[in-house]
């Protein structure tokens, strides 16, 4: 059912979408009116137009369609399809790249594209602990579950073990100890001395490791900092291209506070 809340999410998801491009069209039509016959220009103006269009498709979705899992997998369709295009934009005008201030814009781009990597591993490491406590209650389900056989001690053993296992993996972390040597065990993997990390600062899931304090609220806001509109002056002086850079920015942005919002919406 539709909430209020997914309401307020949608109408700011819009709201934020018509400042970010608006804010773009004007920018790269101000370059343009003043060389119409720079190629360079009319790429800029048609990638603005598309990402308009297709961030506009996504802003009038319906609350029941709003942050579903379509809407979602357009969005990540979306991000691919800019993502291309502003590579392809970059690799047309290489020698506009390494120059300033296009060279700090670019640099500041990628460093929140790493930071946002983050982000994308702490949603891979909360699908896959769901997948690990799905796994605990199918075994439950399989011992149980059947009305065509007759239950034995050996199945209750069996499902007061997947649900022991369950109790402990969704614990946190420095209340249980490592999750993951937990869900390895009740596999039949054990864990070596050397494999398992019991260090009580950080939680480890594969090669992500962050502080316990680390918050996807948190890196989505330095993600950000300092994430405002090119001057005129700095749009002149590259030719157009530090739009692009802002607008896939923002684009960026955009990706990475959908699942914040899920999450706050679940919550």
């Amino acid at each position: 059912m539709p909430s209020t809340e997914n309401q307020g999410f949608s109408l700011s998801f819009s709201s934020f979408g018509r400042s970010i491009f608006g804010v773009g069209q004007e920018q790269v039509h101000s370059v343009e009116a003043s060389n119409e016959s720079d190629s360079c220009n009319l790429e800029l103006g048609s990638f603005q137009k598309r990402v308009t269009d297709r961030f506009q498709d996504l802003s009038v979705a319906s609350d029941e369609q709003f942050l579903s899992i379509d809407w979602i997998q357009k969005l990540l369709g979306a991000f691919i399809c800019c993502q291309e295009e502003f590579r392809a934009i970059l690799l047309n005008n290489k020698e506009q790249v390494t120059k300033p201030p296009l060279d700090r814009m670019i640099s500041e781009f990628f460093e929140r594209s790493v930071k946002a990597l983050d982000i994308c591993n702490a949603s891979r490491d909360g699908i896959e602990k769901i997948r690990t406590w799905q796994k605990h209650l199918e075994i439950v389900f399989c011992a149980l579950g059947s009305s065509k056989r007759a239950l034995t001690e050996g199945h209750f053993r069996r499902a007061r073990k997947a649900l022991m296992d369950l109790a402990l993996a969704m614990l946190d972390e420095k209340e249980s100890g490592s999750v993951f040597s937990q869900r390895n065990r009740s596999f039949g993997r054990h864990n070596s001395g050397k494999d398992h990390h019991s260090s009580s600062g950080h939680s480890r899931s594969h090669s992500w490791s962050v502080s316990r304090s680390w918050s996807a609220a948190k890196q989505l806001q330095s993600i950000a900092n300092n994430l405002v509109p090119p001057r005129a002056t700095e749009v002149a002086a590259t030719s157009g291209l530090a739009t692009p850079v802002y607008t896939m920015n923002c684009i960026l942005l955009i990706v990475l506070w959908t699942p914040c919002c899920s999450h706050s919406l679940s919550g």
